[in-house]
């Protein structure tokens, strides 16, 4: 499960290097809103890359891969955030936005906790584990969650040639706070 939400982290920064703003909102807290509002909205791209991303997945049987895109949709739609911050020193800039998203962090570490202790409920009829059983009861957990955290995210961004505003890539830890696993 954590390396399908890891593999979210390509999509998440091509997201945010897709967008189509006027020189009107050519500001760094306006591309961070817009980078936001991208999956708030669940933008054609994001629901492209979010497709791409979960047709890669193997550990997901088909009903699975449907259950998981209708998680992540709730969970973009559901991401809020405030900007906190802006400060620009010449070409470049760094924007201060605090998100709040659905915890899945929690969800993944008490759904381990449960493999463990509960290993029996996720064998099949031979006795062998089957992860399909796991990851049907992982997705259950996580459509269930309602528990939230908030995040603090530094955007950077710099000017490029055209003097247009572009978000930097966003590194790991970031992009694990986006989608929910930031592990805290």
């Amino acid at each position: 499960m954590k390396k399908i939400l890891f593999s979210l982290f390509a999509f998440v920064a091509l997201t945010g290097c897709s967008l189509n703003v006027s020189n009107v909102d050519n500001t760094p807290t306006k591309k961070v809103e817009a980078y936001l509002n991208n999956y708030q909205s669940l933008d054609d791209s994001v629901l492209e890359d979010l497709d791409l991303v979960i047709e890669k997945e193997e550990s997901f049987n088909d009903t699975q891969k449907e259950s998981y895109k209708d998680i992540m949709k709730k969970h973009f739609e559901d991401l809020t955030y405030k900007i906190k911050d802006e400060t620009v020193n010449g070409e470049t800039a760094t924007v201060e936005a605090e998100i709040e998203v659905t915890d899945f962090y929690k969800i993944n570490q008490a759904s381990d906790a449960y493999l463990e202790e509960h290993k029996d409920e996720f064998n099949d009829e031979s006795g062998n584990y089957d992860i399909s059983k796991y990851m049907d009861y992982k997705l259950e957990q996580m459509k269930k969650a309602t528990d939230k955290v908030k995040y603090t995210i530094y955007f950077t961004l710099t000017k490029d040639e055209d003097g247009k505003w572009q978000i930097d890539d966003i590194d790991e830890s970031d992009e694990e706070k986006i989608l929910g696993i930031y592990e805290y």
